[in-house]
């Protein structure tokens, strides 16, 4: 699609991907076929768009820059049903549009909103069959860190309890137009397998983990105060002198398993003299 004359919304994270390349390894990695439920995440100028409706015929794309759906809308005459959804996709119900199928949900997220989008898209995973993003390369590298590295924090462990995450390629600056700052990456996230170790209550592991990481110099004994007891930390076969960047997914899934609820009126841990200070 010629995007000549649209205006780029810096406000929308706009960078429109352009090479042919990248398009192409795009597709191969999701190997799209025609019976299957394809939704795309902010289409752009349609570099992903066209090229999947030529391969399956039907696609569903979600834009929220009104000014580019005339000329999505043109560009697809012809090659296949383009169904358009103007919408912020954090609005969207992905539940609802699946209608009892499963979604593969496709696209380059705007990086100002990266995370939310993810978080988002894991409220209705089991209406997803799999996620192929790009997305700055720095989140990509967090999302799929092991514990222990230097990246590895509320996202890679929020991610990782639900999907399995495969980065799959770079993307350098000049893929787009106009080339944004930071290098991309492509990554496939497929939700885990029925039987795997599961979040038992979202709500409860998502208070667990943001409270353990709100400050990484604190040790799970301090950082999870009024939240975790050091009982429950320790039931967990987890050492309340840890800190979180160290805790396996598994571990935080212990953590937040259901049971007893601490306390608010336990008095405050005494002060670790190796927690770097309160």
């Amino acid at each position: 699609m010629n995007h000549a004359g649209h205006r780029h919304k810096k406000s929308l994270g706009q960078h429109f991907l352009h090479e042919r390349g990248v398009v192409e390894r795009i597709l191969a990695a999701l190997a799209p076929q025609p019976e299957q439920r394809v939704v795309e995440i902010g289409p752009g100028a349609g570099a992903l768009t066209l090229p999947l409706l030529d391969r399956i015929g039907r696609l569903t794309a979600i834009e929220f820059d009104r000014d580019l759906l005339p000329r999505l809308t043109e560009a697809a005459r012809g090659r296949g049903e383009l169904n358009l959804i103007h919408a912020d996709v954090l609005t969207v119900d992905f539940t609802a549009l699946a209608a009892g199928g499963r979604l593969r949900l496709v696209g380059n997220l705007p990086y100002n909103l990266s995370s939310p989008i993810l978080f988002h898209c894991l409220a209705h995973l089991p209406a997803i069959e799999d996620m192929h993003f790009m997305l700055q390369r720095e989140v990509v590298e967090r999302m799929a860190a092991a514990p222990g590295s230097k990246v590895y924090g509320r996202l890679s462990v929020m991610i990782q309890a639900e999907c399995q995450v495969t980065p799959l390629f770079d993307v350098a600056p000049g893929a787009f137009k106009p080339p944004p700052k930071v290098d991309s990456a492509v990554v496939r996230l497929r939700p885990l397998a029925a039987g795997t170790a599961a979040v038992a209550d979202p709500k409860r592991f998502a208070e667990v983990v943001r409270a353990a990481f709100g400050q990484r110099r604190k040790t799970l004994r301090n950082a999870l105060h009024g939240v975790c007891s050091v009982a429950e930390i320790e039931a967990a076969d987890i050492d309340p002198g840890a800190r979180a960047e160290t805790i396996s997914v598994a571990g935080f899934l212990r953590l937040a398993a259901p049971g007893p609820q601490p306390d608010p009126r336990a008095a405050d841990p005494e002060p670790d003299p190796h927690d770097g200070g309160r």
